[in-house]
């Protein structure tokens, strides 16, 4: 496109500042600059600048929400039995019914690491990273069932490259090269929150940062994931975030309570343990499920109880759903409505005399949708409560030893195979350092047919 044409499209949203520097770039940079320009869509830009971020009256929502439809952990008394639930589940991944989607988009920057999260080596003996973990479960879990679980991994353009390099190298740690599908989500630019102009990175490349987990649907479409899925004859979705190494993927019993629900959107919550903790809150408004995210909720409602004395809103979700490949087909067509979330964050740029510019304080708006948002199109969703520490240790950030660090996630690791030893017969010491690959057992179970009773570990081991 020429100068003359980009202008016409740029002039109508007062966005002509993107080509402020045309005349000192060369024709590789111009027909650069020139792409990026055709691909942003600057009538949604524009609309979602200047209507703001028109929240929802969450307070109002959260007044008449109830609890969501749930699988309780014991005692509760659910509509169905754990051995009921695992039984179906084993069934789908035994008929090969079974994909799961990886959300791998982040940059390790939080955790002071200059490459894809998940890359990141978090294996507390053996240092093997997130990515390798994953796919050693997936593993895992196809050798016990006897059937392929093909596995969609989602990157961000920031990551893309450099993730199918590693994986390459790595030799998609044992995954069949049939069975790894890897896309890369859209993105959307960051404006300035004073003025609404779009931000230049540099004289030929504009801000840009990924369109959110939401973006999945949208980019699994445009990426034929969807037609790769019905032509595998996968039927059910395990959805599940890089982050998180204590995940059980593709886990029967969840999959089994899915299926026996009839459900289209299954999500995996934890039990809030108290009323402000800072995770997304599942809710049904209207006999459909939404997520009002802590920051939303009014500290009211957040205290809010139950006849029973427990939290009405207790629900935390945790970033792992089961989906209905027919629900993914179905909505897919309506991927682009989902709506966008406004964030206020910092953004590096260049100023109008081409100057690197690092903002102290919050300068503008990102652009993000959310996988949650999908949930009030579900005919049928549910959520299905886990322990924690048997499933839900994210790492976030890189300093000290608290919550979301590398260290405290690696604790949580240790801790679970501690437990599993003890189930098995094993005996060792609290603080023992041990870790399991899942190549060796995925569960108590499988560890007990591996190992003695009354194995003795007194020195950190990793079994593999």
């Amino acid at each position: 496109m020429t100068r003359g044409e980009l202008l016409s499209l740029l002039a109508p949203y007062g966005q002509e500042h993107l080509l402020a520097f045309w005349d000192e770039l060369d024709e590789k940079q111009r027909a650069s600059l020139a792409g990026q320009i055709a691909r942003l869509d600057l009538g949604l830009i524009d609309r979602l600048y200047h209507q703001g971020d028109r929240r929802a009256d969450y307070g109002a929502m959260a007044a008449r929400s109830q609890s969501p439809p749930a699988i309780r952990l014991p005692p509760a008394r659910n509509p169905f039995s754990r051995e009921e639930a695992v039984a179906q589940g084993r069934q789908a991944l035994a008929a090969g019914k079974v994909g799961a989607i990886l959300v791998a988009g982040g940059q390790g920057t939080r955790l002071g690491f200059p490459h894809p999260k998940g890359m990141f080596p978090i294996g507390p003996l053996s240092r093997r990273s997130l990515f390798q973990i994953h796919a050693e479960k997936l593993r895992a879990v196809s050798r016990r069932y006897g059937s392929a679980i093909p596995l969609y991994l989602m990157t961000s353009p920031a990551t893309h490259d450099e993730t199918v390099s590693f994986l390459a190298q790595q030799q998609r740690f044992g995954l069949a090269e049939e069975d790894l599908f890897i896309f890369c989500q859209g993105t959307m630019p960051a404006v300035d929150a004073r003025s609404g102009r779009i931000l230049l990175a540099a004289r030929d490349r504009i801000a840009l940062s990924p369109d959110g987990h939401g973006g999945m649907l949208a980019a699994l479409a445009r990426s034929g994931g969807l037609e790769h899925m019905r032509n595998r004859g996968i039927e059910l979705l395990f959805y599940f975030q890089v982050d998180n190494p204590l995940v059980e993927v593709c886990g029967p019993e969840f999959l089994g309570y899915h299926l026996l629900s009839g459900s289209e959107m299954t999500t995996q919550v934890v039990a809030k343990r108290h009323p402000l903790e800072q995770v997304g809150n599942v809710v049904q408004i209207d006999g459909r499920l939404h997520v009002i995210e802590y920051s939303d909720l009014p500290d009211e409602q957040a205290h809010r109880r139950a006849p029973d004395g427990t939290l009405a809103i207790w629900a935390g979700s945790i970033a792992v759903h089961a989906f209905a490949r027919s629900f993914l087909e179905r909505t897919a067509a309506m991927a682009e409505a989902l709506p966008f979330h406004i964030a206020r964050k910092k953004v590096a740029h260049i100023d109008s005399a081409g100057n690197p510019v690092e903002p102290v304080e919050p300068n503008a708006l990102k652009f993000e949708r959310f996988v949650f948002d999908l949930m009030p199109y579900a005919d049928r969703a549910i959520v299905v409560e886990i322990d924690p520490a048997e499933g839900f240790a994210p790492v976030k950030h890189g300093a000290g030893d608290g919550y979301g660090t590398p260290t405290w996630v690696q604790s949580c690791m240790m801790a679970q195979h501690r437990r599993w030893l003890r189930q098995a017969g094993a005996e060792l010491s609290e603080d023992v350092p041990v870790e399991i690959s899942p190549l060796f057992a995925l569960d108590a179970e499988e560890l007990a047919q591996k190992i003695a009773p009354g194995t003795i570990v007194a020195q950190p081991t990793f079994f593999h």
